[in-house]
């Protein structure tokens, strides 16, 4: 071993705060993976259709994560020279008191509860106003209607809350000391951001109510440096006091940056827990129900817009834990390492369509682009001759029916997208899928031979922050992108037919979803008297 050499390298780390785990990387500055550690944990949903999570939970994660990448890897903690963060998009944002403490659990993008307050923006804010400013939208997906709903029913939360930070920003004050938000979390909030004047919107904090005091005044960049590692922090790490700390952003435009999109008409669908397809543009146009935010990089000029499904890989977790059993157990009997393997194989031989079925994904209600916390999951078409290999099957085109949706949703009034479509996550490591993907949307599908998606994104910040690489090389990022699937004509056809079903469906059953929904509402009420 040339031991010169090992002395000399400089080396960098990458955590992304996940919904349902946290993950590590330490890489040095060609990129290469020195280590990695990931570490789950739950999402408490008390009610139905409310998502929070307590941010200690995160913290506790991170500090594992980095601690055993130090330890696998064995590098000295000197060459080690910047740290960055990217998390899952924190809603709310987590309420802090005057001393950074926690308030209340942060609730986060899944969570559903803020009915009530979309409905008073609806009728109290200057609706075109406030698509013209933010060039966002207006549902309790965003973390302003939930803010409000802080306000209007933890009073006394609100009224010691000093801050709203996003969970990137609060790890971040753990690690260094020094509060601020990136321009991608704070755009990401949605209501409360100026994109053209890349700051916060005094006119519309003022129209929602929410005090301008509560976003910090600290804006920076996602590859800027907020502050240096606390001596205590960096002794437990096993780093150096002083390493820097890069901002880090929202996790859906990490992962886009680390498959190497820094361009207009570049695309990426990243699908996990839920489904986020995303591109770059300079424009944006809140009509056609996405999601707008700076980027991660070039912020200053570049968007990140983005349209996404709730329940894409929880859809499939859902159906595999509730309908699946006897599939585990004949997957344990028979050898396979994992039961969706067995499931696959037998949804590989349901032709395209699957004989019929039909699978809306919207079990916790829908983002883009129907927008609609009150709509349900279904299955439709069901006849005796169709089993769980025909529903497995549907719940898989259904989830890329939702992809196409936000797909057509974003193609209008932009430029003309790639023929390629790059896809990471979970699903990725799916044959089957990648073609449903490939044959639904018609893209050439491709994926990442890397498959670290957000965490090496936040590794590529970091390294940017530190002045280990520059810019350009930034954009062009670290990854080895693989061929997956290219669409089928015959399959095509069956979906293009199907997808006109899928759309149609979602408008014919909303009058019948939002009845059930009341019901379901009133069910979980005390009776009175």
């Amino acid at each position: 071993m040339d031991h010169a050499a090992e002395y000399t390298a400089e080396y960098i780390i990458g955590v992304d705060i996940g919904t349902q785990s946290t993950k590590a990387l330490l890489v040095d500055s060609s990129g290469k993976i020195i280590a990695q550690h990931g570490q789950g944990y739950q999402v408490d949903t008390p009610k139905p259709l409310w998502a929070e999570q307590w941010p200690s939970v995160w913290f506790d994660a991170v500090m594992a994560c980095v601690q055993e990448v130090m330890r696998k890897s064995a590098v000295a903690p000197a060459s080690v020279k910047a740290i960055c963060v990217t998390s899952l998009y924190g809603g709310s944002g987590i309420a802090v008191d005057a001393d950074i403490t926690p308030l209340y659990p942060c609730l986060i993008w899944m969570d559903r509860r803020a009915t009530d307050e979309v409905e008073w923006v609806r009728q109290h804010v200057d609706q075109q106003r406030l698509q013209d400013i933010t060039g966002n939208g207006v549902d309790s997906y965003y973390g302003y209607t939930k803010m409000l709903w802080l306000k209007n029913r933890q009073p006394e939360v609100w009224s010691r809350t000093h801050y709203l930070l996003p969970p990137n920003s609060y790890i971040n004050y753990l690690l260094c000391g020094e509060v601020a938000v990136d321009h991608s979390s704070a755009g990401n909030i949605g209501g409360v951001y100026d994109l053209a004047a890349r700051q916060w919107s005094a006119e519309m904090l003022d129209a929602l109510g929410i005090p301008a005091r509560m976003m910090p005044a600290r804006l920076v960049d996602s590859s800027e440096v907020v502050g240096h590692l606390l001596p205590q922090i960096a002794q437990q790490l096993g780093l150096q006091a002083g390493t820097p700390v890069i901002a880090g952003g929202v996790d859906a435009a990490v992962a886009t940056l680390a498959a190497g999109v820094s361009r207009a008409g570049q695309h990426v669908a990243m699908i996990g827990t839920s489904m986020c397809w995303g591109t770059i543009r300079q424009h944006t146009d809140a009509r056609h129900g996405l999601v707008s935010m700076p980027h991660v990089l070039n912020s200053r000029h570049d968007l990140y817009v983005f349209g996404g499904a709730i329940t894409a890989g929880a859809s499939v977790s859902w159906f595999r834990d509730a309908f699946c059993q006897a599939d585990i157990a004949q997957a344990k009997q028979q050898g396979y390492a994992d039961v969706h393997q067995l499931m696959e194989d037998q949804a590989g031989k349901v032709p395209p369509g699957a004989d019929g079925v039909l699978f809306l994904p919207y079990l916790m209600g829908e983002r883009s682009p129907i927008w609609d916390p009150k709509a349900s999951g279904a299955f439709l078409g069901l006849n005796l001759y169709h089993g769980r290999a025909h529903l497995y099957r549907a719940v898989l085109e259904g989830v890329s029916f939702a992809l196409k949706h936000n797909i057509d949703a974003g193609s209008q009034g932009a430029a003309t997208l790639d023929e390629q479509l790059i896809v990471v996550g979970g699903a990725a490591h799916s044959a089957l899928w990648m073609q449903i993907i490939a044959d639904i949307t018609g893209f050439e599908v491709v994926t990442i031979a890397e498959n670290v998606e957000a965490a090496l994104g936040a590794a590529l910040l970091a390294a940017l922050g530190a002045g280990m690489i520059d810019a350009q090389r930034a954009q062009q990022g670290w990854v080895t992108l693989v061929p997956r699937s290219t669409p089928q004509p015959q399959a095509s056809a069956i979906y293009r037919r199907t997808f006109g079903h899928y759309r149609d469906a979602y408008p014919a059953l909303k009058t019948l979803m939002h009845r059930i929904y009341q019901d379901q509402q009133l069910a979980g009420q005390p009776e009175a008297g």
